[in-house]
């Protein structure tokens, strides 16, 4: 196409999920709800880690650190998601759509190494007890924290910059709900072959470095526990461990759906109820799958209730 033809994109326009007709108040009512709800339990863990003697461990630092993630996530996403709900389409500037995927990619790439090292912790927690208080110290686990939210923030500025570089004209118009990598690069007017490659080299470090380690923690993990004898010790040991492996398998599964599996074998439905499930609904289950059979987090949650609303307490 000649290049003076060609009208460089200034706006993008977002479609969401279409044909909603009568089910427009309900799916907003419903999203509005999920979003509520996610803020709510997210809140709750930030501030009863903050607040509570015996959540001081590294794993509710973690924890903690991973609600923040959630809620940064899913505020980046929510507001444009019931708008498309609700007028069938929601307007971007240009500029607008990548800060949008750039706060996306901020606690998403976050939560990739944060899962890793949650991983590690439990590895150090069961199969090296008697080191694991100097080894995850709390200056130890602050001081990686920092370093993985540089690291999500310098990775999605390179990834933000890589797609900067693309020339987007004439189609304005994405079918999706949210400004997302794909989505994006679809969209954009030149080759995009060396964006891509280069996209893969710098997620590498982000999703697949932070699987392996996952992997071989969980390898010698199932290693250890079955060396141990009796049954409550394994027990114990594997109740440690579940709760996090559920949510490494439902977000790496979700990742790897709408991300590694090649969006032509795919429909575009199919590929934004994956999304939905990565930015909406995850961020709403893992303080569930973490905290609703957690006795110390149920205990924190009773005594603050017990010393901020003393009646309850008769």
């Amino acid at each position: 196409m000649n290049e003076k033809n060609q009208t460089l994109v200034s706006e993008i326009v977002l479609l969401g999920f279409q044909n909603l007709h009568n089910f427009k108040i309900p799916l907003f009512s419903l999203f509005l709800l999920i979003y509520i709800m996610t803020v709510w339990e997210n809140v709750l863990i930030i501030v009863l880690v903050s607040s509570s003697r015996n959540l001081q461990s590294p794993m509710y630092f973690f924890l903690q650190q991973l609600s923040v993630s959630d809620l940064l996530e899913s505020t980046s996403i929510v507001p444009t998601l019931l708008q498309t709900v609700i007028n069938e389409e929601a307007k971007f500037s240009f500029v607008g759509c990548i800060t949008q995927y750039f706060l996306f990619c901020v606690p998403e790439s976050f939560e990739c190494f944060l899962l890793a090292v949650m991983s590690y912790d439990r590895y150090v927690a069961i199969c090296i007890p008697l080191r694991y208080s100097s080894i995850m110290s709390h200056r130890v686990c602050v001081t990686l924290m920092l370093m993985l939210w540089a690291i999500a923030f310098g990775l999605a500025i390179i990834t933000v910059n890589l797609i900067g570089t693309l020339q987007f004209c004439d189609h304005n118009t994405i079918n999706h709900f949210f400004c997302d990598l794909l989505p994006l690069l679809e969209l954009s007017c030149s080759d995009t072959f060396l964006v891509q490659l280069e996209l893969m080299i710098v997620t590498i470090p982000a999703v697949i470095s932070p699987f392996i380690l996952i992997t071989v923690s969980y390898m010698c993990i199932a290693h250890a526990i079955l060396k141990i004898v009796s049954n409550t010790g394994r027990q114990k040991a594997f109740s440690t461990c579940s709760s996090h492996l559920a949510v490494v398998s439902i977000f790496y599964g979700t990742l790897i759906a709408i991300y590694v599996v090649p969006p032509r074998n795919q429909s575009q439905t199919l590929s934004k109820v994956f999304s939905f499930l990565l930015t909406i609904v995850i961020p709403l289950i893992n303080p569930m799958i973490y905290s609703l059979r957690n006795k110390d987090m149920n205990y924190a949650l009773k005594g603050n209730i017990y010393l901020y609303f003393p009646l309850f307490a008769h």
